[in-house]
């Protein structure tokens, strides 16, 4: 994930409000007791892939929450693309809506449910790569922790990894499941490649089936290229030809080192990338 980088504007309580407006209080729940959901979509180079998708998520995070969403997805792409319009054709934007709770005690309040959306400048990374290492931090299993949900309260967890990551020199982390395999990246979904044949770890939920993560899966199996929905081991990836991320903050983008055996981008997140810019462009 990143910060904001430009110009932003958010919708709150009916009105699109520029900057960052104080929204919550001392006694707000979100900010007391974590009751907040979000998801992420993109809008670049004038189209938002998958947009749609992303605002029935953010649904059914807030209900997996205890939360009373009180928009619908569509009322919610409709205010996306409010907020897209505010911005140049082929601005770089984040697109976040929230639900979160202002009351309640320990249970969040679902009669408080409150709605935001942010829409802001944010640049794309670009395909260059990025490194990362084993995290000492996993993820959590769903009787512990709300996975089945795109909550803020489980990105602590995944900012501690990336805290440990860059004080060991890498970018990311890789983070195991509570009973070993390979999870995901502290911010993305993660695949391999060996022998021609892409793996990526099965949802078995601790992490999110990521929007992007099935996007590309299911651009690769129409190239005919063999991809494995399945457990994971990190010998696996440590022995892997590649290794890439998919994710709605960077799209596709590939590993240059793990640990310290050294990669080069290779040709099937390659392949994935360019077939994820012509879903995008609906070049497909």
């Amino acid at each position: 994930m990143g910060s904001t980088a430009g110009q932003a504007w958010n919708h709150v309580k009916g009105e699109w409000v520029e900057g960052n407006p104080a929204i919550v209080g001392p006694m707000t729940h979100a900010l007391w007791l974590a009751s907040c959901v979000f998801d992420g979509a993109r809008a670049f180079e004038g189209v938002a892939p998958d947009l749609d998708l992303h605002c029935a998520r953010v649904i059914r995070s807030a209900d997996a929450m205890g939360l009373a969403p009180m928009l619908t997805a569509g009322e919610i792409e409709e205010l996306c693309w409010e907020g897209i319009r505010r911005f140049p054709a082929d601005a770089a934007l984040y697109i976040r809506p929230m639900f979160y709770a202002d009351a309640g005690f320990v249970m969040a309040d679902p009669d408080s449910t409150q709605f935001v959306l942010s829409v802001y400048e944010a640049p794309m990374p670009t395909a260059a790569g990025f490194t990362a290492c084993l995290s000492s931090r996993r993820r959590p299993a769903p009787a512990t922790a709300p996975t089945d949900a795109k909550a803020a309260c489980l990105y602590p967890n995944a900012g501690l990894a990336l805290k440990e990551a860059r004080g060991r020199g890498f970018d990311n982390a890789i983070l195991l499941d509570p009973i070993g395999n390979v999870a995901e990246f502290a911010t993305a979904n993660l695949f391999i490649a060996k022998d021609g044949v892409v793996s990526t770890p099965v949802p078995n939920g601790t992490f999110l089936n990521g929007i992007t993560r099935q996007r590309v899966i299911g651009l690769l199996r129409a190239d005919g290229v063999d991809v494995r929905e399945r457990t994971l081991t990190w010998a696996e990836v440590m022995a892997a030809d590649e290794v890439f991320s998919t994710g709605n903050w960077s799209k596709v983008v590939p590993v240059t080192r793990v640990e310290d055996r050294d990669l080069q981008p290779g040709p099937v997140a390659q392949r994935a990338r360019g077939l994820y810019w012509d879903f995008a462009h609906r070049r497909t």
